[in-house]
């Protein structure tokens, strides 16, 4: 857009210039040529001034050579007698034309023009005085004011164009800054404003665009705390199994069940506090991958050991740091594992990979029969909500990635989520090992 308002300047102004210089080009030519001719005139003046006192050669010489143009060899007189006084450049015929007539003419000769101007002389005779303007004078001042003429055409152009430019930089730029802004609001961002510039409109639009940016945070923080809210009645029903598992006699089933409750409890927690932070802080929150697969390995190999499945980790030391909540990661990992312990019977191991660029889990389960309808949100082949695999697939969003799904190695279903992640700071501490000592707990398939 700059550069089509730069160009649009430029052809407008140099048509505009062009309508004005060329007929001042043929004006200032035209006004060269008659201040010659008009000096041409007062000297032909001078000398018929001459030959009405006498046409005495000596004393027509005299005045000639008082002139401008006598003595550069410029003027000439034709006598009735047939005498020629100077130098003469005139053809014949116009010489005769002129003393005929009575008018004065001008005829072309070498390299410029002639003038010829009658003179009446006593007998009804006549006499002709010549004057010869060379080129020189007829285009005297015509380059320097065509150059001026076209310098100021330029600057004008120049000035023109530029201010096209300033204008259209500064359109563009407010324009430019909204479309950032907008790409960064529909890839999640709500923190992003604008600093409205520009013309009126832009600056209103960017107003506008401030507004409904606020307008949205206050919608999703309202309903982030209703979700809260929800996840708050669950209490309830909590509060009555925890009153259960301590009636259960002693023992270790009812250890598992009082530590199931407790972290039910924590989850519940986790998840209020998650639902009750602002767009802001979520957008500014970072997570560790390998950190959280850790921690949720370690909740769900208590499950797995009891129901007799063999299970391996394959991850590193190095955390892998994604833009994304840790509630929102912590949610994919536990969908990711907890699908495979409602959709696969018992004894059925897996694997989970962690590397840079993707997440892996796999089982040596039946597999997903249609892989891209189970991907699509709400829909479900086993009977369940359907929201588990989108709710991974968000989070692959977040990342910048993708979720592929297909079978496995082991047999089974193989979930692919691929990554985007941060770069690693080059200050940064190499992960602990705890989390790789959990991953050792699995039992290899």
């Amino acid at each position: 857009m700059r550069a089509t308002l730069a160009r649009g300047a430029l052809a407008v102004t140099s048509m505009v210039a062009l309508a004005f210089l060329v007929p001042l080009a043929l004006v200032t030519r035209q006004i060269a040529e008659d201040r010659a001719l008009l000096d041409a005139r007062q000297q032909a003046a001078a000398v018929v001034t001459a030959l009405a006192v006498s046409t005495d050669p000596a004393v027509l010489s005299r005045a000639m050579a008082a002139t401008a143009d006598g003595p550069r060899q410029r003027l000439a007189v034709y006598l009735p007698e047939g005498v020629t006084l100077g130098t003469p450049r005139a053809a014949a015929d116009d010489v005769a034309l002129t003393a005929n007539r009575g008018g004065s003419l001008t005829a072309p000769a070498d390299d410029g023009l002639v003038y010829l101007q009658p003179a009446a002389l006593d007998g009804g005779r006549s006499a002709v005085v010549e004057v010869y303007v060379p080129e020189s004078d007829l285009s005297r001042g015509v380059a320097t004011a065509w150059w001026s003429m076209g310098a100021l055409a330029a600057l004008l152009v120049a000035v023109s164009v530029g201010l096209a430019d300033r204008l259209g930089w500064r359109v563009v730029g407010a324009t430019r800054q909204l479309a950032r802004a907008s790409k960064a609001v529909g890839s999640g961002d709500l923190t992003v404003r604008v600093i409205p510039a520009g013309p009126p409109d832009l600056v209103e639009v960017g107003e506008a665009f401030n507004s409904m940016a606020d307008r949205l945070n206050s919608v999703i923080d309202a309903e982030r705390e209703r979700a809260a809210d929800l996840s708050h009645r669950l209490r309830t029903p909590l509060t009555a199994l925890r009153l259960d598992c301590d009636a259960l006699p002693p023992g270790p089933a009812a250890d598992r069940m009082r530590q199931a409750v407790e972290a039910l409890d924590a989850e519940i927690d986790a998840i209020i506090a998650g639902a009750r932070r602002s767009a802001a802080e979520r957008a500014a929150e970072e997570t560790d991958l390998v950190d959280v697969v850790a921690d949720r390995l370690a909740f769900w190999a208590v499950l797995a050991e009891d129901h007799g499945r063999p299970w391996q980790v394959v991850a590193g030391d190095t955390p892998v740091w994604l833009p994304v909540p840790r509630t929102d990661a912590i949610g994919a990992v536990d969908a990711l594992i907890g699908n495979i312990f409602r959709h696969t019977p018992h004894g059925t191991g897996f694997r989970v990979t962690v590397n840079s660029q993707a997440m892996v889990v796999e089982d040596a389960g039946p597999g997903i029969p249609d892989p891209d309808a189970a991907l699509r949100r709400g829909v479900s082949g086993g009977g369940s909500t359907g929201l588990g695999l989108d709710i991974v697939c968000q989070l692959a969003r977040q990342a910048g990635g993708d979720v592929a799904v297909d079978r496995g190695d082991l047999g089974g279903a193989r979930i692919t989520v691929t990554l985007s992640p941060l770069p690693a700071s080059p200050t940064e501490e190499p992960a602990i090992p705890i989390p790789a000592l959990r991953f050792r707990r699995g039992r290899a398939t």
